[in-house]
């Protein structure tokens, strides 16, 4: 695969896009490429001022700002019903990454309410009006993750905060895949990207040995980190229950190109178990 870059993305002229998580990061990345490739795009975010900062630097069509936090299941509805049109592309980029212990205001664990619940309550509310694809953003550090089914939410175990990021990580994967198994074969693509080691807001925050260990050297601009989200939305030939990383050592940094995972993310039974029990936390039902 040649090093394909953000100006490798075709016209989206027409098309729509819904980016999570678009206020900073790699999601305000992604925002600003789709946007000067011609692509509507609907930015939403926690903090709407932070959201409009980043709508008034694009090279393009402005997006339209909107409110959503994902770890509220009370504004995902709030949300989804008020979206009135359809889009091409769901990206799930949001997400929390080895924060001290807290809850959601559904009183989840706050990587796994708000990385995977949330996402999942959002996707399935809004999945007759995707057209396209669903991206579901994951990380490389997935592989240290294991699904407690019995205790998501640390009540019963030691709180780590890197491994609670772990565990959400790799419940994105386990929910793409088993989303890929369950949409019809004329219906929207789920696709898993991940951006390897991205130096976004979360990563800068985060000084402590564990992090800089994990991280695994210095990182790579956000704009570098984007690349395998936007492949992963907008190239041509992406498969479904594909995973679009980095294509550099260890996947931590690069150009994008298809992945493997974990042999945990491929686990059928554990994603379905998973998939039933974030049924019953979050009411939605696809």
């Amino acid at each position: 695969m040649t090093r394909w870059t953000s100006a490798d993305i075709p016209s989206q002229t027409g098309r729509t896009f819904l980016v999570t998580g678009g206020s900073s990061g790699l999601g305000a990345e992604v925002v600003r490429a789709l946007c000067s490739a011609g692509a509507e795009v609907v930015l939403t975010c926690r903090d709407e001022d932070r959201g409009r900062a980043v709508a008034v630097s694009v090279d393009g069509p402005a997006p339209e700002v909107r409110r959503l936090d994902l770890a509220d299941l009370k504004s995902v509805r709030t949300f989804a019903e008020t979206l009135a049109h359809p889009v091409d592309v769901l990206i799930n980029n949001a997400g929390v990454m080895a924060v001290p212990y807290s809850v959601t205001a559904d009183g989840f664990e706050q990587h796994i309410g708000t990385n995977h619940l949330g996402h999942f309550a959002l996707t399935g509310l809004l999945l007759d009006r995707v057209r396209g694809r669903i991206v579901t953003v994951s990380s490389g550090l997935h592989r240290l993750g294991r699904i407690h089914l019995e205790d998501l939410h640390y009540e019963h175990r030691r709180y780590q905060r890197w491994l609670a990021y772990a565990q959400s990580k790799l419940a994105n994967l386990l929910f793409a895949h088993e989303l890929q198994r369950r949409l019809p074969a004329d219906g929207p693509l789920s696709v898993a990207a991940h951006p390897g080691v991205a130096g976004t807001e979360g990563q800068r925050v985060d000084t402590s040995l564990q992090g800089k260990f994990l991280a695994g050297g210095r990182a790579q601009p956000p704009a570098m980190g984007a690349l395998p989200l936007l492949y992963a939305a907008t190239a041509p030939g992406v498969e479904g229950g594909s995973c679009i990383g980095p294509d550099g050592l260890f996947q931590r940094n690069g150009y994008p190109k298809a992945v493997g995972t974990s042999g945990r993310s491929r686990d059928a039974e554990v994603a379905q178990r998973l998939w039933e029990r974030s049924e019953r936390a979050t009411g939605v039902r696809y």
